[in-house]
């Protein structure tokens, strides 16, 4: 289980070597996202809070990255944060997900991206449930709903 202990580790250090690698050139992606997606994903948007009804449903299944459909959460660590961004705990593997400080808005955070194809998903903060204490406070609109089998 992921710490804040390790993020900040991974953020200054060094993130998991990635599964695999997307690559594509920003004309690639524009082609590939609608607007919104590209913002979020590609130029490091935010999406207003309470925007996605994502937020509030907790269906079993994984959460993708929408631009590459990386497996990056489990609906079971998925929690109601009060936040208007869906918030996970934890993601499904250790090197799904890749870690950068983040000084933007007079403010020290820890953006997540997705460590395969690069795309901003949202902000991890240490203020969630235990036994992580973590809050994966993620975009819904750079994330998709994989359904699972019954």
């Amino acid at each position: 289980m992921l710490t804040w202990k390790d993020l900040k580790d991974f953020a200054k250090n060094g993130n998991p070597e990635p599964p695999r690698r997307v690559e594509k050139s920003k004309e690639e992606w524009k082609q590939e996202l609608t607007g919104e997606q590209y913002t979020i994903t590609r130029m490091k948007g935010t999406e207003r809070p309470g925007s996605s009804d994502m937020c509030y449903r907790f269906d079993p299944g994984l959460y993708a990255c929408v631009c590459c459909g990386t497996e990056l959460f489990d609906g079971t660590t998925k929690f109601e944060s009060g936040s208007g961004w869906p918030s996970f705990t934890q993601p499904v593997k250790e090197n799904a997900v890749k870690y950068e400080m983040d000084t933007s808005h007079g403010m020290v955070r820890i953006e997540a991206l997705c460590n395969v194809c690069d795309a901003h998903l949202g902000h991890v903060f240490p203020d969630g449930p235990e036994p992580s204490g973590l809050r994966y406070c993620m975009n819904a609109v750079s994330l998709e709903k994989v359904e699972t089998p019954d």
